[in-house]
């Protein structure tokens, strides 16, 4: 689920104007179907409730009569509580039935949206915010990403098809060093921010998976582990917040302020598809990431803090980036507010996406069953996360921005002291 049933109950008109505002009016119905199947659910559970009081007292009148020898009506009485036990099987198989239909409703009906976020279909209608750093389109013809690999030696895309197939590859010398300084230096930054350092699990299980993302997410991108209930994670952020599932947090230990490093593993279904030649799209990467729990009246400041972040970490990195806010029709169901950064790509002469920022309320809490406990009493947490780096199409724009015209690449100040003190990479080819 992502929003209270209670919420939806009181509230149904402002549930329906968020799933318009979302462009998913085949879902309208919902709303009515998940309240009509709530009052049908709530007015079995009395009548259970009911019958199961009747029997306690009935039970000691039983008692009673056999104590006084009257065995004629203790026999009816107990003929009336096995016909209630029949009825009570009934009802609690009815409620089971009706209690998993609504959760499949509310698994489904989208949270809601921020006031802010700009309404529009798709990513088409996305807007922009602002740019950071000057896109410089140079004088010179800029070389697609693994042209600029290889004359470095630093790319094998012929070996990674024949071992693994398309959206693999192996890197190599320089540039394998250099994925790997970048993703060291983000790991640096992000605990310098405060961040805590953490190495996640790699696999996490269907209970979490469905806790964290919507199931047209997980279709397209979760790998199954064939045989058990494990799947590769598409980002660490899945198994980070599901590190907290069915916890209750104590209130002044938050905000709680992660960074974790992974693999990510994704189908890439859809119609982008994985690309024959280029790491742009790919089913494994490396990532680092940022998570923070924390409680609901904080969540805006750190949604605003955290895509701050990635773009700090881009221009120190000689990376001209630019915020796009996502419409609602872009939003995935849990978000309630997203942020792209997108790089620019001076051989494409415009930026493209390297990170997401989503604050996505307590919807993620609610399925996972994140609570926090305060002077106030027990409430959900609220969850967010964002990209600091995901290699290698952080490198696409890092090897594109940092070309000199004679094939050699710039290394920024910041990450020289990663790459063996080098000022350059130099081609070998």
């Amino acid at each position: 689920m992502m929003l209270d049933l209670k919420f939806i109950r009181e509230n149904p008109e402002i549930v329906k104007e968020n799933i318009k505002k979302k462009f998913q009016d085949h879902k309208l119905e919902l709303v009515d179907e998940v309240i009509k199947l709530d009052l049908e659910r709530r007015t079995t559970q009395q009548e259970a409730d009911d019958l199961r009081a009747n029997r306690k007292k009935i039970s000691k009148q039983i008692g009673g009569l056999m104590a006084q020898g009257k065995k004629e009506e203790a026999e009816e009485l107990k003929n009336q509580v096995t016909s209630n036990a029949e009825r009570l099987t009934e009802l609690e198989k009815k409620e089971n039935e009706l209690s998993e239909k609504i959760n499949k409703i509310l698994m489904v009906i989208p949270n809601i949206i921020d006031s802010s976020v700009p309404i529009g279909k798709d990513d088409n209608e996305n807007v922009e915010l602002q740019k950071y750093g000057d896109p410089v389109v140079p004088n010179f013809e800029i070389p697609y990403h693994v042209d600029i690999m290889e004359s470095l030696s630093g790319i094998d895309l012929d070996s990674a098809r024949r071992v693994s197939g398309n959206g693999f590859y192996y890197l190599t010398g320089d540039i394998a060093r250099l994925h790997s300084a970048v993703l060291t230096y983000a790991r640096d930054f992000m605990i310098d921010k405060g961040f805590t350092y953490c190495i996640p699990p790699f696999m996490i299980r269907s209970n979490v998976v469905t806790g964290v993302m919507s199931f047209e997410e997980m279709e397209a991108m979760m790998y199954k582990i064939e045989g058990e209930d494990l799947f590769l994670i598409g980002t660490s952020e899945h198994s980070m917040i599901g590190r907290y599932i069915d916890t209750i947090i104590e209130e002044e230990t938050l905000p709680h302020t992660l960074t974790s490093y992974s693999p990510c593993f994704r189908k890439e279904k859809g119609a982008h598809g994985i690309e024959e030649r280029g790491v742009y799209r790919i089913h494994q990467f490396e990532k680092q990431e940022m998570v923070v729990i924390c409680k609901p009246e904080d969540s805006m400041m750190w949604f605003e803090k955290l895509w701050q972040y990635t773009v700090e970490i881009f221009r120190n990195l000689d990376i001209p980036v630019r915020t796009l806010e996502c419409c609602s029709g872009d939003l995935a169901d849990l978000k309630v507010k997203s942020i792209d950064v997108e790089a620019w790509s001076p051989r494409q002469q415009k930026y493209f996406e390297v990170g997401s920022c989503s604050n996505l309320g307590d919807a993620q809490a609610r399925r996972l069953k994140i609570r926090v406990v305060g002077e106030g009493g027990k409430y959900f947490a609220h969850t967010l996360n964002n990209t600091v780096i995901a290699s290698p199409r952080m490198l696409i724009a890092f090897l594109e921005n940092n070309l000199n015209e004679d094939g050699s690449i710039n290394i920024p100040k910041v990450l020289q002291a990663y790459m063996g003190n080098k000022t350059k990479l130099i081609p070998s080819k």
